[in-house]
């Protein structure tokens, strides 16, 4: 594992402080890698349906240039 250093407002750690207070994690550690896997779980997610959207939006221009070619443009 690598060790990043980085500033986070003092309300998130107020934050953070709070949750391993009430035993939903065992460290400030824990809780930032696990707020950070979900956002990276959730981002890619996100960015795999951006890249579906738009594969299956090429295939309509495809479709949609093959009709124009065929009936249109005689």
């Amino acid at each position: 594992m690598e060790k990043v250093t980085l500033r986070i407002p003092s309300r998130h750690i107020r934050a953070l402080d709070f949750l391993v207070q009430v035993d939903d994690f065992p460290s400030r550690s824990e809780a930032i890698r696990a707020a950070i896997r979900d956002f990276i779980y959730a981002r890619l997610e996100l960015v795999t349906d951006k890249l579906q959207k738009m594969e299956e939006a090429e295939k309509v221009m495809a479709e949609m240039e093959a009709y124009e070619e065929r009936y249109l443009r005689k």
